[in-house]
């Protein structure tokens, strides 16, 4: 009978490389904004950075394979009037994304397919409530046009999308500055950290309470608190001796955490970022030049110290690609795009694997972009678990359909009794006028489309010129 010494796992050997300069994006002007969120948001297609920007809050929108110096000139998304302070890309829609600003205002922007080539200023939707700061922003897990946002008012609100209305709002629940907010794995409850130093978690549709623990983590500065696939609650923290900490709840008997690990006494607030799919949880300290990865099992003690990447520049932010945008050929279980003060350098984290197949030990069945349930459903009070897909043959993204917000208006329901008065002429008369209309709008999306893509042959055309210029200056 031999003892194990070192924990077996598929993870203990995970290796992370940050890109060569030309794979980086270069000559960016990441907002200094003092606000304890990671500043970038990713998905297959896009790379968004909140970036420094006079006159308001703007960021950039880049996609993927543009890499290299970006040009002062490049679009950007600028329609706040104060800083932003949080993004996030819709699960169900790689082309929406919504933002949180000082301007207490929340906005949620359609991104054309192939990027920016103007500046946008104008929002699909404003979402106007809260009456101070907007510093963070989630959509729902599985229900199509569900955001929640929490400000500076210590109000969540739960917003949908798709008529701009506020359906919840949970007030007086938090007595002091949401430092995070996040949804379990079917988006029917949310866990909060506060500055009041409790964790709570909180059933919305009902608007209470199911679970709180009151100093999770002693010190005094700033908490996060993250759902993790099996339903409990992983918080990242500080110990009264300002040592960083990270905790393991059961939301069910919050009295005494699972498992608590000290780690360093470093002063940067720990973002977590979780992987259901492998329960490997990554900690990117702001400030620091590390990323720490750790991973959750059901055996003591629970969190399992696997690993550090280390460069030498500290980082202002973090992005971290959802499952279905990594090179499953390569063996990439994760990829984060680190913010330094002027650029944004992709890091990815391989499992080294001798084998060319797909490793699907490595890529069980990830969450899908299509949404369980739609948004009256889910304010209704049904659940929907996150739709999978396999990874095996790489992720080909799907046709995205255009956010569209039909708003509801009181005058509505006075116009509609007159016009069951008005006989039915005009149903007749009105219907040739708007097939005409769909007509000319396809017509107008065909030639939109036709310029776009004029504009990206010419780009991919400058492009070969510049590098036979840079031969030829050699």
């Amino acid at each position: 009978m031999f003892r194990r010494v070192v924990r077996a796992s598929k993870f203990r050997h995970v290796f992370g490389q940050a890109l060569k300069n030309d794979q980086c994006y270069d000559d960016i002007r990441v907002s200094r904004v003092t606000w304890d969120s990671s500043f970038c948001a990713v998905n297959p297609k896009f790379v968004a950075i909140i970036i420094e920007a006079s006159g308001g809050g703007a960021f950039l929108v880049l996609p993927l394979h543009k890499s290299g110096r970006i040009d002062k000139a490049y679009p950007t998304v600028c329609g706040h009037t104060g800083p932003v302070l949080d993004i996030d890309w819709c699960p169900h829609n790689d082309q929406v994304i919504a933002s949180g600003s000082e301007d207490c205002t929340v906005m949620v922007w359609q991104i054309p397919e192939n990027g920016l080539v103007t500046g946008l200023s104008e929002p699909v939707v404003v979402l106007e409530g809260h009456s101070k700061r907007v510093g963070i922003i989630t959509w729902h897990p599985t229900a199509r046009n569900v955001l929640l946002s929490a400000g500076c008012d210590n109000l969540v609100i739960i917003w949908n999308v798709g008529t701009g209305e506020a359906m919840i709002q949970l007030e007086d629940m938090h007595p002091d500055v949401i430092f995070s907010a996040c949804w379990n794995r079917n988006g029917s409850l949310i866990c909060t950290a506060c500055k009041d130093k409790t964790i709570r978690v909180i059933d919305p549709r009902k608007e209470e309470i199911v679970g709180e623990k009151e100093k999770a983590h002693e010190g005094a500065r700033p908490m996060r608190a993250i759902f993790l696939s099996d339903g409990n609650v992983f918080t990242t923290g500080f110990s009264r001796m300002s040592e960083r900490q990270l905790a393991l709840w059961n939301p069910q008997a919050m009295d005494e955490a699972i498992s608590v690990h000290e780690m360093d006494t470093s002063n940067g607030v720990l973002l977590p970022f979780y992987d259901p799919d492998t329960s490997v949880v990554y900690l990117c300290g702001k400030g620091d030049s590390s990323i720490r990865y750790f991973e959750i099992t059901d055996e003591a003690p629970f969190v399992h110290y696997l690993s550090t990447f280390t460069t030498k520049e500290p980082q202002r932010g973090m992005g971290y690609m959802p499952k279905r945008g990594l090179d499953v050929n390569k063996c990439e279980i994760a990829r984060f795009y680190k913010l330094h003060e002027r650029k944004c350098e992709p890091i990815i984290m391989t499992v080294p694997r001798k084998s060319d197949l797909f490793q699907d030990d490595l890529y069980p069945d990830t969450a899908g972009p299509d949404c369980a349930i739609e948004a009256e459903d889910w304010f209704e009070g049904r659940n929907g678990e996150p739709i999978l897909i396999s990874l095996k043959n790489g992720y080909v993204p799907g046709k995205n359909r255009d956010l569209k917000v039909v708003k509801k208006n009181i005058l509505d329901n006075k116009l509609s009794k007159n016009a069951e008065n008005t006989g039915t002429v005009n149903k007749s008369a009105s219907s040739t006028p708007s097939i005409k209309n769909e007509g000319k709008l396809e017509e107008i999306l065909k030639e939109i489309k036709s310029l776009k893509d004029l504009v990206s042959s010419q780009e991919k055309r400058i492009i070969q010129l510049e590098e036979q210029m840079s031969k030829i200056a050699i």
